[in-house]
């Protein structure tokens, strides 16, 4: 499996005959609705037979295919790299026999999409967390979900769903609220109680705690908290896992809050939200770049153990308007959106290489230019990479409702999932 980085001049037409591929393979592996494909678009080709082209070189046709160049060679022994010719054809080796977890978040709908959509993620997915409950500062459940039909299907397809509880309110996550629970024993106590019940009562297989922006004076105490659930809900046979934001060193005010090495030793699992670098508030820029997301494991692995560690991967960008103007919010884009809108302008896609992101310009009806950074294959194998590299437990996605046709392929070729 590979991808090829759309050329000027390039149609479906020529790249399906250029591998030996069908144009309908190509629509459905990368979810394509129209043909007019734009220079520097990434499209997913699920072979592993490649046809050299003129002008290849091992090390492009390694890059390609996310692999390493002594991969690639060893996977074709009887060929010289310095004597490769156009119709030459090479093997792509399978680097799938690396056994990883995935949690991803779901954010409940009805019971017919609901049951819809997780079926068809189920085969890539080893845990689904179920998105969202809410905390009252009293230690209460503030909210119900219709979630039962998406906890029966994930169960169904040997899954393990998840409820995610948060510090979400209308205003958006409080740290207020957290402290104010972690502060009262009494209240921190019947937040144990309410959620162990919630799990058991429900069927669920675990819960995910998602408390943002908790303040650095509630560190241990937050620590703790986890501490306490664990306790509940282990002799249960229930897991706990944890979404963090990301950090790369203990020194930023805002995330004091967690402690990585404390946290890692109570959880099975935690999520790290490697994303939002730049958001919607935010002047445009790569979202999820590779240069912070290394950084983030490098730092995370100093006090977690590698195999409780899932890097979150966002399925969205971010479509802002240039030049930047503080205060302006920009709207969240799914990755497939994004494609979409690059291609209905018929705007070049740029790659970083620094960040390992893709982004383009256009301007709308209204005469207005955007800046879109997002996710493409590219981005996405680059992180990938770093599973295998790093040891980790394996990845997630906020969140499967956006949707991401080549993200399932991706998976598939670089990883063997862990079922319950």
């Amino acid at each position: 499996m590979f991808f090829h980085e759309v050329q000027a001049g390039d149609s479906l037409f020529t790249i399906s005959s250029r591998y030996g591929i069908s144009i309908d393979e190509i629509r459905r592996v990368n979810g394509l609705v129209q043909s007019n494909i734009v220079p520097g678009q990434a499209l997913l080709i699920p072979l592993y037979t490649y046809i050299v082209q003129p002008g290849d070189t091992f090390t492009a046709i390694a890059r390609k295919s996310f692999l390493s160049l002594d991969q690639l060679t060893a996977a074709n022994a009887a060929v010289n790299p310095a004597a490769l010719q156009p119709g030459m054809r090479l093997t792509i080796p399978n680097i799938s026999n690396y056994h990883a977890s995935t949690l991803s978040f779901y954010v409940v709908r009805s019971p017919e999409l609901d049951r819809a959509l997780i079926s068809d993620f189920a085969p890539y997915s080893t845990s689904i967390s179920i998105f969202e409950y809410h905390i009252a500062s009293n230690g209460d459940i503030a909210n119900t979900l219709n979630d039962l039909t998406a906890i029966q299907t994930t169960w169904t397809y040997r899954v393990r769903p998840l409820v995610t509880v948060t510090n979400l309110t209308t205003k958006g996550f409080s740290p207020e609220l957290v402290h104010q629970v972690l502060n009262n024993p009494a209240a921190r106590t019947n937040l144990v109680n309410n959620i162990s019940y919630l799990v058991t009562n429900r069927g669920y297989g675990g819960v995910n705690i998602d408390f943002e922006r908790v303040m650095a004076e509630d560190r241990d105490l937050f620590t703790g908290f986890l501490r306490e659930l664990r306790d509940r809900l282990q002799p249960l046979g229930r897991t706990l896992t944890i979404a963090l934001p990301a950090k790369t060193n203990e020194e930023i005010p805002w995330l004091k809050g967690y402690d990585y090495g404390g946290i890692g030793s109570v959880v099975d699992f935690m999520f790290i939200m490697a994303y939002d670098w730049h958001h919607a508030g935010s002047e445009p820029g790569p979202v999820a770049p590779i240069t912070e997301v290394i950084r983030t494991v490098e730092f995370a692995i100093q006090y977690v153990p590698r195999r409780k560690i899932i890097i979150g991967m966002p399925l969205y960008g971010y479509d802002w308007i240039i030049p930047y103007s503080p205060g302006r919010v920009a709207p969240a884009i799914s990755n497939q959106a994004a494609i979409e809108t690059a291609m209905r302008y018929q705007s070049p896609i740029q790659y970083s290489t620094e960040f390992e992101s893709p982004f383009f310009h256009y301007k709308d009806q209204q005469g207005l230019t955007h800046e879109v950074w997002f996710e493409d294959v590219r981005s996405m194998g680059a992180k990938m990479l770093l599973i295998h590299e790093y040891g980790l437990d394996g990845l997630g996605a906020w969140q499967l409702t956006l949707g991401f046709t080549q993200g399932p392929w991706l998976i598939t070729k670089f990883f063997t999932i862990i079922k319950v």
